[in-house]
């Protein structure tokens, strides 16, 4: 990703499936990029990806599982999903925003947007409770950030 503009760069780290903003928001502040600027990219980039998977997964499960290996993927990848789908089932919007906000390895929204899929949620539950669990988990990594900083700085004087 040389050459590409810093907050570029911390979109696509965010709209990614295993750092998602999670890893964005300290990527950023290791660029210099301010919190709040962070903070913003962060939260679009990691909503990036919701809607598409949201109207993508289900059809495009469909057609690739007729291959082995994709068939083995969306296999795993649906029981790991399913294994965690009780709270969100549960609680629908507010259990998946809870499920999307927990900045944990596989949670957030990729899972988030793979769970409301598999359940059938509706459309705008699915995207309100991506949108409430990216903000919240958006702060929780932006005070961790911020008060790591301020800690560490601390610690070397």
């Amino acid at each position: 990703m040389n050459g590409l503009p810093k907050d570029v760069v911390v979109l696509i780290i965010a709209a990614l499936p295993i750092s998602e903003l999670r890893g964005a928001i300290p990527a950023a502040l290791s660029f210099g990029i301010p919190i709040q600027k962070a903070f913003i990219i962060a939260v679009i980039g990691n909503f990036i990806p919701v809607i598409p998977v949201l109207f993508l997964l289900e059809p495009a499960s469909k057609r690739l599982s007729r291959f082995k290996p994709f068939a083995r993927f969306f296999d795993w990848l649906f029981t790991r999903t399913r294994k965690k789908a009780d709270t969100i089932q549960k609680y629908e919007m507010w259990g998946l925003a809870i499920f999307v906000a927990i900045p944990l390895p596989m949670t957030g929204a990729w899972s988030g947007a793979i769970a409301a899929s598999l359940l059938k949620m509706r459309f705008r539950y699915a995207v309100a409770g991506c949108i409430l669990g990216i903000v919240a988990a958006g702060i929780i990594v932006s005070l961790l950030c911020v008060f790591g900083i301020m800690s560490w700085k601390a610690v070397v004087k």
